[in-house]
């Protein structure tokens, strides 16, 4: 059994915080403080879940300097307020950094067909795709 820290909740909390902020700068027509925000909020909440050095680590390996490149290079022009230009190197570098994890959360989706409400979704989701 996995146990989670206190820091560890805080960090999911951080985190989720940070993703609104994000989500809530980008229907806001790209809001430059919201966005700026959101992003430190995110990579500190990170920084408490996994640790200082294990979110350093994971940034600067050999591989993926690359998209960190981009993501941070992002973080800093949305800090400069150039938020939509930041935002799009910032996607670009967290779809480069998080490619590898992708196919584990798309198989998690589909083995949650367990779930009652994910389940009546996916059945819905499937029968509206005709081709007519």
């Amino acid at each position: 059994m996995i146990s989670i820290t206190e820091w560890q909740k805080i960090g999911v909390g951080i985190t989720g915080f940070g993703i609104f902020f994000i989500l809530f700068g980008i229907l806001l027509y790209f809001d430059s403080v919201l966005l700026a925000f959101g992003n430190l909020l995110f990579l500190s909440g990170l920084s408490f879940i996994i640790g200082l050095r294990r979110t350093f680590s994971f940034f600067f390996q050999r591989h993926k300097l690359k998209g960190t490149g981009f993501f941070l290079g992002g973080v800093v022009i949305v800090l400069l307020r150039w938020p939509l230009l930041g935002m799009l190197l910032e996607t670009y570098g967290f779809f480069s950094l998080f490619k590898g994890f992708f196919p584990t959360a798309f198989g998690f989706l589909g083995s949650a067909s367990d779930i009652p409400f994910l389940s009546a979704l996916f059945r819905r989701l499937q029968g509206t795709s005709s081709m007519v």
